[in-house]
């Protein structure tokens, strides 16, 4: 088709094709593109591939219940109830649980020996400087030089006195009994592109179903046990007490809103989140410390707690599908190139004589035309008056007379006798 002919832009040009009659080979092809085409389906099906999708929009609030009771050397017994072990426990999508303590009680602001440890200790005043402190310090030191204890001498701070001590946490746990303790996880989602909300606490769960509801028997009840999620991440929770640790709640929703399929229930899934084997020599588990204050005869006094505990961080994620028939277009178009797969192989074994030799040379003939690439016209010129011939390219604006001869042969005479 000449490039500049406008009539060429008005056809239509297609592949030629090679139609075998072959039994075998056109089972082969069906059994082929019918294979496809159950993955196809398959994976539509599984994937839910017909569908638009949204992400999770989500909210969660937590109410923990249980007491314990512990005696402390010093102190005596001690009830600890919400108030006492979760009193930090207002982080977003989190909670904590306190299960061990180290309490120092009656401490007041005044001057004291500071506990000793690696490069602590002096042996005069002028091994002390006033007004120094860092961040191991407990106070500010006041620059004199005092006995700790009858072996050691420590520099003197300004602090809140006596000062904490010990360090190790004690073992068993003191409020091991948090094992028994449970928590209610409320938790909304929504779906913006869909309009959809739903929680996990469902619509015919009611008041009694949630005092006797456990885990064990419905993995939808929303109570859980503090021990059995810990037990469900793979730790023991009486060693995991002593020095406390993280533990992810995840919930997952995979929703399918499509009226005859629909389905949204959450699912739960626990693990532990901090690592518990790299840094057990430096700083494990998890421990902070806070402070009750009270006034005896006009002085001020503080408890002062260490609290050793396991936080319990709540993940949600998931997405929700509902029918979509430009996503199903998108997929159907997306998986019409699978079918090439079928006259791929078939062609492989014919081409390479894997069915046929004779077939697959039959095949290729026919199929595949060999065409030379065009060469210009090569003429032998003779004149009567010359003894020799010219070869000469031919050509559409001179005549044979005024063309330059590319070779010069001699021209061979037959003899007749």
């Amino acid at each position: 088709m000449p490039c500049c002919d406008p009539l060429g832009l008005c056809q239509y040009q297609t592949s030629k094709l090679v139609r075998i009659q072959s039994v075998r080979l056109g089972s082969l092809k069906w059994s082929l593109n019918g294979a496809i085409l159950l993955f196809i389906c398959i994976v539509m099906l599984w994937n839910r591939k017909y569908q638009e999708f949204d992400l999770v929009v989500s909210s969660v609030t937590t109410k923990v219940k249980g007491v314990a009771q512990t005696r402390l050397t010093g102190v005596g017994n001690l009830l600890w109830d919400v108030a006492d072990y979760s009193s930090s426990s207002q982080d977003r999508n989190s909670f904590f649980v306190m299960t061990n303590v180290i309490v120092t009680k009656n401490q007041k602001q005044g001057k004291c020996a500071e506990v000793p440890s690696k490069g602590r200790l002096c042996r005069s005043d002028q091994d002390c400087e006033e007004g120094a402190w860092d961040q191991q310090s407990h106070g500010i030191q006041t620059g004199s030089c005092i006995r700790f204890d009858v072996m050691k001498k420590t520099c003197e701070v300004s602090a809140w006195c006596p000062i904490e001590t010990q360090t190790n946490p004690p073992r068993p746990a003191l409020l091991a009994a948090a094992e028994n303790f449970t928590v209610l996880i409320k938790n909304n989602i929504r779906f913006p592109a869909f309009n959809f909300i739903r929680r996990n606490i469902l619509p015919q769960m009611n008041d009694a179903y949630l005092r006797s509801c456990h885990r064990a028997n419905d993995s939808l009840c929303p109570i859980f046990r503090l021990g059995d999620m810990v037990r469900e991440a793979g730790e023991k929770f009486s060693d995991m007490a002593v020095e406390g640790g993280v533990i992810g709640i995840q919930i997952k929703w995979d929703c399918n809103l499509d009226r005859l399929m629909q389905r949204c229930l959450p699912r739960y899934s626990f693990r532990r989140l901090d690592e518990r084997e790299s840094n057990k020599t430096l700083y494990p588990g998890l421990n902070f410390r806070f402070a009750k204050y009270n006034t005896v005869n006009g002085v001020e006094e503080r408890t002062l707690y260490k609290a050793f505990g396991i936080r319990f961080d709540i993940m949600v994620f998931g997405q929700a599908g509902k029918f979509s028939f430009i996503q199903l277009i998108i997929y159907i178009g997306s998986t019409l190139s699978y079918y090439a797969l079928t006259t791929v192989l078939i062609d492989w074994l014919l081409e390479t004589s894997c069915y046929s030799a004779d077939v697959g040379q039959n095949y290729s003939e026919r199929k595949v035309e060999s065409v030379p690439d065009s060469q210009q016209c090569i003429l032998c010129v003779s004149y009567v008056d010359e003894e020799k011939l010219r070869l000469v390219k031919r050509s559409r604006k001179k005549s044979l007379q005024n063309i330059k001869p590319m070779s010069v042969l001699p021209r061979k005479v037959k003899l007749v006798l």
